[in-house]
């Protein structure tokens, strides 16, 4: 099978930085979010920490984020990633992003258990991707 062609855009790797800045600031936020009972603000964070840690990563190792209108594109650009436990945390990334339409869509809103697991599982994420750079 012939690999996915995933439509990128080519950054300087210095930016990863600025990505990690994005990042970090979702995540602050998601868990002050999660700690007041905003339970969709910290769904929403908890996806935008996630797609900002990735594009960190992305950008730090191979100098390209993922501009593809399917957001699941982005784990395929994680998971061969020269990081120890790349694939593994790709598919971290992939079960928080499989959230977004629950998170940004749906009518229902979400409740605190799943608040709580999208949360631990973009912390995770993050937590990986901040460890890995070396900024």
């Amino acid at each position: 099978m012939a690999p996915k062609n995933i439509k990128i855009k080519h950054e300087e790797k210095s930016g990863a930085k600025d990505f990690l800045k994005k990042a970090e600031d979702n995540y602050i936020q998601m868990l002050a979010a999660l700690n007041a009972g905003n339970f969709n603000a910290a769904g929403t964070l908890a996806l935008q920490c996630s797609i900002s840690s990735a594009d960190a990563i992305c950008v730090h190792e191979k100098g390209v984020r993922s501009v593809s209108d399917d957001h699941l594109d982005v784990c395929d650009l994680v998971s061969p990633l020269p990081v120890p436990d790349a694939k593994e945390k790709a598919n971290i990334l992939r079960r928080v992003i499989r959230k977004k339409n629950l998170i940004q869509y749906e009518r229902r809103n979400i409740i605190q258990s799943e608040a709580e697991e999208i949360v631990k599982a973009a912390t995770r994420f993050y937590q990986w991707v901040e460890a890995n750079i070396q900024i």
